[in-house]
């Protein structure tokens, strides 16, 4: 007798059948209008778009083609858009679409030792930037509550700079001059002291050749300063639009690490190429122009960046943010429109002058015309000991020099301030990545100011400048509260001032 049996696999079946409805009844379909956009005219740099009307301000954009913008313009009947790289594939009437992401950056430490473009695209041979959080490139500058008085030094290894013009963490400090002048040298020597101070340092390039970025970066991968450092690049090569938001993104990099607790130095080479970025994106988009053709914003983009730049409280992480803007004169104009926005916005500037440059006083930092606003404040105190009036008596050295070019009778006294100032000026030269320690400038200046150069030919005055720092350097364990910028004893006074005395007698024979 055959019984008709079931086959085996209709269980089964019914059971993925179940599942299949159960799933198609849980499943809700919602209808969600995407907004569109379409390029109705498309110029270098920016595009005019109809449509969007739900877009953000600094929102991103994708163009087709793979082309990134971002909506600068938000017009009744148009968006006007900064395009965030190369528009030739662009045609009027393409299609343009919103992404709902307000323009940002990577954050982290994975961006230390690499070369990136503002929005963390690689521009090294490192493979992808590797980073898990996102910071947007425009944030709101620390309340006045968070913020902390100037108090710790940034030690840049230059004498000029560190006895006379000091630079505070958490501060801004400009470095104006003409160009060819060593502005940028000045920053990355500066950079390049950090390396025991553990100070995260970020390097913006702004509108600069890639050939001279490219030196920059192969220098501090010489001195082994790219483990704590991060190169952001919108070189002149680059769209505008990039060359715009570099210094924001940058500086969004080193609000990370300053959450962190961290200090950061940031330097930005430079910000007058960033304002002619701004000043083309501007005309092109139709904002009324005003002085020089610049928009009447010009002052708003510089200080709500500089702003950011800051020492927090302990409450709040303790960091800072210390700010080396750059800005290029013409023809030693340093009440231009640029310079004169950015010095109101700074906290003191470091001047660097073309005469004293061609005159082989380098780095050709101007003591006269620099200041730091913060000043002694944010100065080891061992500085404030050995300098004193040094800043001033130079300026007044400067003065008397001029003077005397006329062949004016000169009594002794002015004579012998003459001779002194000659001999500041020769010890204040320092060659290009020479950085020294706070003790090796502590022990120069302390021998010039307790005139133990006074008898030294002035064309002898480096090498006797060596040889105090050799035989500081040999003695650092008799100097330890001077090593680390605590004001000297007595005994440590006597004992520099007998190296000195050495030093000079050694150069005598």
């Amino acid at each position: 007798m055959n019984r008709k049996t079931e086959p085996v696999w209709t269980p089964f079946l019914h059971e993925s059948t179940d599942l299949l409805k159960q799933s198609i009844e849980s499943f809700c379909f919602t209808l969600a209008a995407k907004e569109i956009g379409r390029i109705f005219k498309i110029d270098r740099g920016i595009a005019r778009i109809q449509g969007l009307p739900g877009v953000l301000a600094m929102e991103v954009l994708q163009f087709e083609a793979d082309v990134a913008g971002v909506a600068f313009n938000l017009d009744p009947h148009e968006v006007g858009a900064v395009l965030l790289d190369p528009g030739e594939a662009l045609k009027a009437g393409g299609r343009v679409f919103r992404t709902g992401r307000v323009l940002d950056t990577a954050v982290g430490d994975g961006l230390l030792g690499r070369v990136i473009d503002p929005l963390a695209r690689p521009l090294d041979d490192g493979g992808r930037v590797a980073s898990e959080e996102r910071w947007p490139v425009e944030r709101e500058a620390p309340a006045i509550i968070q913020r902390a008085p100037v108090t710790a030094p940034l030690q840049t290894g230059i004498k000029v700079i560190d006895a006379l013009i000091p630079i505070g963490r958490g501060q801004r400090e400009l470095i104006v001059g003409d160009r060819q002048t060593g502005k940028t040298a000045i920053a990355i020597d500066t950079i390049l002291n950090q390396h025991d101070q553990e100070v995260i340092c970020i390097y913006c390039a702004i509108g600069q050749r890639m050939q001279s970025v490219a030196r920059v970066i192969a220098k501090l991968r010489e001195k082994d300063a790219m483990k704590y450092c991060v190169v952001v690049v919108a070189s002149g090569e680059m769209p505008a639009g990039l060359q715009f938001i570099a210094p924001y993104a940058a500086t969004s990099i080193g609000e990370w690490f300053m959450a962190q607790g961290r200090d950061v130095l940031v330097v930005y080479d430079d910000l007058t190429r960033h304002a002619d970025a701004y000043r083309e994106l501007s005309l092109l988009l139709r904002r009324p122009p005003g002085r020089e053709a610049y928009p009447g914003d010009i002052f708003y983009i510089h200080s709500r960046l500089l702003e950011r730049s800051t020492r927090l409280k302990p409450e709040f992480g303790g960091g800072s943010l210390t700010a080396l803007p750059i800005v290029e004169t013409q023809a030693q104009n340093i009440s231009a429109y640029i310079p004169t926005n950015l010095i109101s916005i700074t906290d003191g500037q470091l001047y660097v002058s073309p005469l004293l440059f061609q005159s082989g006083q380098l780095p050709a930092v101007e003591v006269g015309k620099s200041v730091s606003r913060v000043g002694g404040k944010a100065q080891l105190p061992a500085y404030r000991e050995v300098t004193g009036l040094l800043k001033l008596a130079y300026a007044q050295f400067e003065e008397l020099e001029t003077f005397a070019r006329f062949g004016t009778r000169l009594d002794e006294r002015t004579r012998q301030a003459i001779e002194r100032g000659r001999r500041v000026r020769e010890i204040l030269k320092q060659e290009e990545g020479d950085a020294l320690s706070p003790l090796e400038q502590i022990a120069v200046l302390l021998a010039l100011n307790e005139g133990l150069l006074d008898a030294v030919p002035v064309d002898e005055i480096r090498a006797v400048e060596r040889r105090i720092r050799t035989a500081a350097i040999e003695h650092k364990a008799n100097f330890m509260r001077l090593a680390r910028g605590e004001k000297p004893t007595e005994e440590e006074k006597r004992l520099l001032a007998r190296l000195a005395k050495e030093a000079v007698a050694e150069m005598a024979s």
